[in-house]
């Protein structure tokens, strides 16, 4: 059996897969990167995916998902920071990005260096969106196209979510690519992750599949209020609207195809926020009470799952 790990995008809320997958590592005893053949990510997940592959110097995986928790507590409120200056000079995010990208780039460099694609502990699958040819574009570790790209280049581009971050740009061979975050057609990348790995092995009958989610919106968006919006009203609304109606199609559909092969674990965000960038002390508390709340609450379940992963 293969087994493919797919991690979902959501900003700051990424504690929450991070989460699962630190009580995955202490239950099998092995890295993530060891217990699957593929792991795919978008934004935020494509940051957990690549993290999670990198190799450190014993040739062993560099972070366990228990420190990539840390990432997201201790640097959350760097990310997604803005002065009051930038508030006003981009008249709070309606003229210009919400938040500078230097702090997140800075990050993504010191966590993975100059490690590349190529050198990933397993196969990665990384989505992002070519703004410019107006295409999907798939950073993919055994594709010659992407072994050379560096590990933090396909972090910052999976993570440009537009209205967020401006667009990053990535030399890809001989091109360079304007690319924003994969979330914008699949920010659920379980059914490009399953189709990828039928690919990769062929000869392959049986695959698991593990899918993570970074929360379920809650927040209703009123009929009264939504009926006045224009451009600028819907501009982050609408982004929250995609990410989650694609997220909510996949899981659909990864059920028909691989039944009891397939397991996904989400949490309905009742007491933490559903903003992205909400990197609040008490915001990163209620992410981090709620992920703990769902490992127990699916403990049943991730018990028969542990058995799979192992064997």
């Amino acid at each position: 059996m293969k087994k493919i790990l797919s991690i979902d995008g959501g900003g700051i809320r990424g504690i929450i897969p991070a989460t699962i997958l630190a009580q995955i590592e202490k239950q099998t005893g092995q890295p993530i990167a060891e217990t699957f053949d593929l792991i795919a990510g978008t934004s935020t997940g494509g940051i957990l995916a690549l993290a999670l592959s990198k190799a450190a110097e014993s040739g062993k995986a560099q972070y366990s998902a228990e420190e990539l928790i840390d990432l997201y507590a201790e640097h959350g409120d760097e990310i997604f920071h803005r002065s009051a200056w930038r508030r006003i000079s981009t008249l709070r995010g309606l003229s210009d990005e919400r938040y500078g990208h230097e702090a997140l780039e800075n990050l993504l460099r010191q966590y993975m260096g100059d490690e590349v694609l190529g050198n990933a502990l397993t196969h990665v699958l990384v989505s992002t969106y070519d703004i410019e040819n107006r295409q999907p574009f798939f950073f993919k570790s055994w594709r010659d196209e992407s072994k050379q790209v560096k590990m933090w280049q396909a972090a910052r581009a999976t993570s440009a979510a537009p209205t967020y971050f401006e667009p990053a740009l990535v030399r890809v061979v001989n091109d360079d690519l304007a690319l924003v975050d994969g979330g914008v057609y699949i920010n659920n990348p379980a059914v490009s992750a399953f189709a990828e790995a039928r690919r990769l092995y062929q000869d392959e009958a049986e695959f698991l599949v593990l899918s993570l989610g970074t929360g379920e919106l809650t927040r209703p968006i009123p009929y009264e209020a939504a009926k006045g919006w224009g451009l600028a009203a819907w501009a982050i609304p609408i982004l929250s609207v995609v990410l989650d109606g694609v997220s909510r199609a996949v899981d659909c559909q990864m059920r028909q195809m691989l039944g009891d092969n397939y397991y996904r674990y989400q949490v309905e965000l009742t007491t933490a926020s559903d903003d992205m960038d909400n990197a609040s002390r008490a915001n990163i508390e209620a992410l981090k009470r709620q992920s703990a709340e769902l490992v127990a609450q699916k403990e049943e379940d991730l018990q028969v799952l542990y058995t799979k992963l192992a064997g």
